[in-house]
């Protein structure tokens, strides 16, 4: 089955430049790991647009790395999908 998962936007406020590129790129690798390991929630085994998503809340903890909120950013998109 292909995907094609497209995020329009996504608001990452209160961090640098430099921080935003590699949570979106931790983003993509969770998202990647978790359809792969977990699947393909029902919800996406038709063809659709989802105008708006979800996916919860999760907590940043100071000296957090990036790579951490983008794969947290993740398992809260992959949680809002399944729903």
């Amino acid at each position: 089955m292909n995907i094609e998962l497209q995020i329009e936007e996504l608001l990452l406020h209160g961090f640098a430049r430099k921080d935003q590129v590699r949570i979106q790129r931790a983003i993509e690798q969770e998202l990647t790991r978790l359809l792969t390991e977990q699947g393909v929630p029902a919800s996406l085994s038709r063809s659709q647009e989802i105008q708006q998503l979800q996916g919860g809340s999760f907590n940043v903890r100071a000296g957090m790395g990036v790579e951490t909120i983008g794969s947290q950013v993740a398992q809260a998109i992959y949680g809002g999908i399944g729903e």
